[in-house]
C-alpha cells in the first residue's frame, strides 16, 4: 500500500514542479493538497486551531498505517523542496472532505461519505468529526490563490468541522424518505468534539464559505439528478376516518 499510494504521489509531484519551471512560461503553481497533510498529528492539544502551519506527524502515519495521509503530506512537502530548488512559485489548497455536485457519474470516496447514509448501506454512524467544503468553494480558492498577485504559501479550504451526528441530522431533516441511521455506532465513550479549523487566508482573499449544510444536500441532489439515489417513495397518506 506504501508504495501504491506514497511513491507515486510524491514523484508525480516533483514531476509536476520540474515541467513548470522547465516550460519557462508558468508563472505559478497551484497544487491541492489535503487535510490529510495537515490534522493527522497526535500532539494537537484539543482546543488548538488547525491552521496552515500544521502538518500531519508522518511517523504517526506510518506507524499506523494511514498511508493517505502520508502520502498527502510527503508529497506536498515534496512540492515545496522541488519549488524552492527550481524557483517555481508555488501556492497549495488544503481542501476538506468536498461536497456538492459531482462532474464524474462514478461516486469517489468522499461522496461515498454521505451516500452510505442515504442507501441503507450504513446501519449507524460514527462517533467521529468531519470537515467539509462546498465543492465550488474548492474550485473559487484555486482560482484566487492562482490571480492574487499576494497569494503565497498554504492556504486551508473548510467551511465547518461536524460530528457525525450532526451530519446525518442534517440528510434526515432535507431528504426524510431516505434509511438515514438514527443511532451511533459507539455508545459507550463520550461524543466526539469538533476540531478548531482556521479559513482566515481564504476569507482575506473575499471567499465567502457555502455553509456544510448546503454542500451536503447538493450531494444529495446530484445523487438524485444523476440516477444514483432513486427518489424516495412518499409514505402513504392515511385513510380519513370519514371515508
Amino acid at each position: 500500500m506504501q508504495e501504491e499510494m506514497v511513491e507515486p504521489a510524491v514523484r508525480g509531484t516533483r514531476y509536476v514542479i520540474d515541467a513548470a519551471a522547465e516550460s519557462g512560461t508558468v508563472r505559478r503553481v497551484v497544487l491541492t493538497s489535503s487535510i490529510g497533510a495537515v490534522a493527522m498529528d497526535p500532539r494537537r492539544e484539543p482546543d488548538a486551531v488547525v491552521d496552515e502551519s500544521c502538518w500531519s506527524d508522518l511517523d504517526f502515519c506510518k506507524k499506523t498505517k494511514n498511508w493517505y495521509c502520508y502520502g498527502k503530506a510527503a508529497a506536498e512537502r515534496a512540492a515545496w523542496e522541488a519549488a524552492a530548488a527550481r524557483g517555481v512559485d508555488l501556492v497549495v489548497v488544503v481542501p476538506v472532505l468536498v461536497q456538492g455536485p459531482a462532474l464524474q457519474p462514478s461516486v469517489n470516496a468522499s461522496l461515498m461519505h454521505v451516500l452510505k447514509y442515504l442507501n441503507g448501506s450504513a446501519k449507524t454512524y460514527a462517533n467521529a468529526v468531519q470537515a467539509y467544503v462546498h465543492v465550488r468553494d474548492a474550485a473559487d480558492a484555486h482560482v484566487r490563490v492562482f490571480e492574487a498577485p499576494r497569494a503565497a504559501g498554504r492556504y486551508i479550504c473548510a467551511d465547518a468541522v461536524l460530528h457525525r451526528e450532526d451530519v446525518v441530522r442534517t440528510l434526515r431533516k432535507s431528504f426524510p424518505g431516505y434509511p438515514v441511521p438514527e443511532r451511533c455506532s459507539d455508545e459507550v465513550n463520550p461524543r466526539k468534539q469538533p476540531y478548531k479549523i482556521s479559513n482566515q487566508r481564504l476569507r482575506e482573499l473575499g471567499l465567502e464559505f457555502t455553509p456544510a449544510a448546503q454542500a451536503l444536500y447538493d450531494t444529495v441532489v446530484c445523487f438524485q439528478e444523476k440516477g444514483i439515489l432513486p427518489l424516495p417513495v412518499p409514505a402513504p397518506t392515511p385513510a380519513s376516518p370519514d371515508a
